[in-house]
């Protein structure tokens, strides 16, 4: 992992396509901005984190069976 110290309005660039602004430092919280083109995906790790759980988690539903028409 690299570790990078940025102030505010520096950025960071990820290969040739992806810019990440430092927008605003308010105490412990830092505000990021992230410009990438629009076929990478961005998300927030813990909401995707979440969202696999819930899928992991959630109950298979089984087909019901189709009952066998009758010969007449």
């Amino acid at each position: 992992m690299l570790v990078l110290s940025r102030r505010r309005d520096e950025r960071i660039l990820i290969g040739d396509d992806i810019e990440i602004v430092i927008v605003d430092i308010r105490g412990e919280k830092v505000r990021i901005g992230i410009n990438a083109p629009s076929e990478v995906a961005v998300h927030r790790a813990e909401l995707r984190d979440k969202a696999e759980a819930q899928i992991e988690t959630k109950p298979v539903q089984q087909a019901k069976p189709v009952p066998a028409a009758k010969a007449g």
